[in-house]
């Protein structure tokens, strides 16, 4: 009594369903568990036939199973320990596991069937199955969108291609232009130069100041535009990556006297040049043409942008690991927002008035420092002056 007592407590309680049918298919129990699942009561089911629980086609071959298995004993033939579908009292159906034990009871044979609910796990396969889906759709599109972007980019890098040959086509164009067009200019002004000094020569005698002060202007200008032309191809010559450095050992005091000699030629009235060294050394290993290039670019940016009766100071110091060249005017000096823009090509302070300039000097003279590794550096205060200061490491 004690075993049978806590058997049925056993089945009462269990978790999942259990029925049991006799040999002909008949309900004789069910368990709460089993009620539960298939929406029923006892009274519902227990006398019926258990095919009222199965959906079709299980409901008409059920009778088929019991006797085909009750023949063979093969478990598959009714589906023992497989994924089953069932039928409840308001005509859904659901998923479960069944698994069949044969029992001998008061002499008799009884099926006891076991129906693990496997509803949950179903969502959950299709919750995967969509989500599968659904990466499967975005992998497709993210797919083709990198298929269309790869494309996009394709031909993005063809007209790219296409725009930089034109470039370099334009390039060369541009370069034969400015070497033929310099070439073409310098030879007319060469001749207005020399006219104007024979101009100048022979009048003379007539001790003019109108012809001396008109013949001054031809030459200032023939001047600007030698300048002009001289910014322009050697800005052509930096572009096409046509400069290099040549470096020579030179002396920095003869180079910077010649220099000065030469500038205060041009300066204007009562505006003097000092020159001045520091140190014993003088032999420099430097590019000399690039250098009188820079040189030549400062000192007369400071006698074109100081008064008369100026000083411009021109410095040059050699050091144990470095070399070190300062040009300061007294001039109109170039304003705070300007400054971070100075060495910009083409680019002109605001306060530059009718000056004449190409804005190509500052830029040139930067680049011709970086090529020979130095830096340059200046410091300015409106109408109080500049100081750039050039800085070349020495070994």
């Amino acid at each position: 009594m004690e075993s049978a007592a806590l058997l049925k407590a056993i089945i009462e309680n269990a978790i999942d369903g259990i029925i049991t049918i006799n040999g002909r298919g008949i309900v004789e129990t069910i368990n709460p568990s089993a009620c539960k699942l298939f929406l029923c009561t006892p009274e519902d089911v227990v006398g019926k036939n258990i095919s009222v629980l199965m959906p079709q086609p299980y409901k008409a071959q059920h009778d088929e199973y019991i006797h085909r298995y009750q023949q063979t004993h093969d478990p598959h033939i009714i589906g023992i320990g497989r994924e089953v579908t069932g039928l409840r009292t308001d005509g859904t159906t659901f998923p479960f596991r069944l698994a069949v034990s044969e029992v001998d009871f008061a002499g008799r044979k009884i099926y006891a069937g076991f129906i693990h609910d496997l509803s949950r796990e179903k969502e959950a396969e299709e919750q995967l199955k969509d989500y599968a889906a659904h990466l499967e759709d975005l992998v497709e599109q993210r797919t083709q969108t990198l298929k269309n972007t790869v494309q996009a980019l394709q031909q993005a890098k063809e007209e790219v291609s296409v725009s930089l040959e034109k470039e370099k086509e334009l390039g060369h164009l541009k370069s034969r232009f400015v070497s033929m067009a310099s070439h073409e200019f310098r030879t007319p002004l060469s001749a207005v130069q020399l006219s104007a000094s024979l101009v100048e020569k022979y009048a003379q005698p007539y001790d003019n100041a109108n012809i001396r002060k008109h013949v001054a202007k031809i030459k200032n200008a023939v001047g600007n535009l030698t300048t002009i032309l001289n910014d322009f191809l050697s800005l052509e010559k930096l572009e096409a990556g046509r400069v290099e450095p040549s470096y020579t050992p030179f002396d920095l005091v003869k180079f910077s006297e010649e220099i000065t000699e030469e500038l205060q030629m041009v300066a204007k009235q009562n505006q003097n040049i000092i020159y001045q060294h520091t140190g014993t050394r003088s032999i420099v290993n430097l590019d000399p043409n690039l250098l009188k290039n820079c040189v030549i670019n400062l000192i007369s940016n400071a006698i074109k942008y100081s008064g008369e009766n100026t000083f411009i100071e021109f410095n040059t110091e050699i050091a144990d690991s470095n070399c070190v060249i300062t040009i300061k005017d007294n001039g109109i000096g170039i304003p705070d927002t300007d400054q971070k823009h100075l060495f910009e090509a083409f680019f002109r302070a605001h306060n530059t008035g009718n000056i004449p300039g190409t804005g190509l000097g500052l830029n040139i003279v930067a680049r011709y420092t970086s090529l020979m590794d130095g830096r340059i550096e200046f410091k300015s205060d409106i109408n109080q002056g500049t100081l750039f200061t050039i800085t070349f490491p020495i070994s």
